[in-house]
């Protein structure tokens, strides 16, 4: 079998940044002109759409047919609420859930939104695995479930933050440790605890510069998570 590589993946890559930090620029002149609030700053949901990109290029190069990869629209159903939208899906013929991605990022507000990014995304993961549990899915093998998420790389993200301890001490990983940090614990702690089968922590920052804090949680290594699991259920698109 050939040796999987995210050689021709890079330049994506780039590209996906790139289109990133443009769409966020962009989003925040309309809002300036229309007066429309900075929500469309902070959700606007074509940020991420360079990554949703490169998963379905992935995916189509693997032998994936078209028509079992979707990029929106993606609602699968849960158990602790009727569905949730996931960025990425890849879906057998037959209807068995092969992947799930989510995509997520956090520019700025780092004190406010730490605590959200991570409820999100445990929740997230609680919801369909309960809901795998509890057959809402035709299958008995466990999908690809990935989550991603961008962080900008600037000196509120990157310096040590305070702890708040009042009462009991807080783990000891977390102490003299910066939001960046803090990201890059929770992804390795995702998938030490198999909420989710890989994670991605990207920082970027406004002149586009990126990197990985640890290659555990590289792009590389996640895109290349996602192909090999997918790799190994090419059988499940046989006609």
């Amino acid at each position: 079998m050939e040796r999987l590589s995210t050689d021709k993946y890079q330049k994506l890559l780039k590209k996906a940044i790139q289109h990133f930090w443009e769409t966020r620029y962009s989003q925040a002149q309309n809002k300036k002109k229309t007066d429309q609030g900075t929500r469309s700053s902070v959700t606007g949901g074509k940020q991420l759409d360079g990554f949703i990109e490169i998963f379905y290029q992935i995916a189509i190069d693997l032998g994936i047919p078209e028509t079992c990869v979707f990029k929106k629209g993606n609602y699968l159903p849960g158990f602790f609420r009727p569905s949730k939208d996931w960025d990425f899906l890849i879906i057998t013929p037959k209807g068995k859930l092969l992947t799930a991605i989510e995509l997520k990022s956090q520019v700025g507000s780092f004190g406010n939104n730490f605590n959200n990014r991570t409820e999100e995304a445990l929740g997230s993961a609680v919801d369909l695995w309960t809901a795998f549990r509890e057959n809402s899915f035709p299958q008995k093998i466990q999908p690809w479930i990935g989550y991603l998420m961008i962080v900008e790389s600037t000196v509120k993200s990157t310096r040590e933050v305070r702890l708040m301890e009042p009462y009991f001490e807080v783990r000891e990983e977390f102490r003299n440790t910066s939001y960046l940090d803090r990201y890059a614990l929770f992804c390795q702690k995702l998938m030490q605890e198999r909420h989710y089968t890989s994670t991605s922590l990207i920082w970027s920052n406004k002149e586009m510069e990126f990197g990985s804090p640890e290659e555990d949680i590289s792009f590389d290594s996640f895109i290349l998570s996602f192909m090999g699991f997918v790799q190994g259920k090419l059988k499940e698109f046989d006609e």
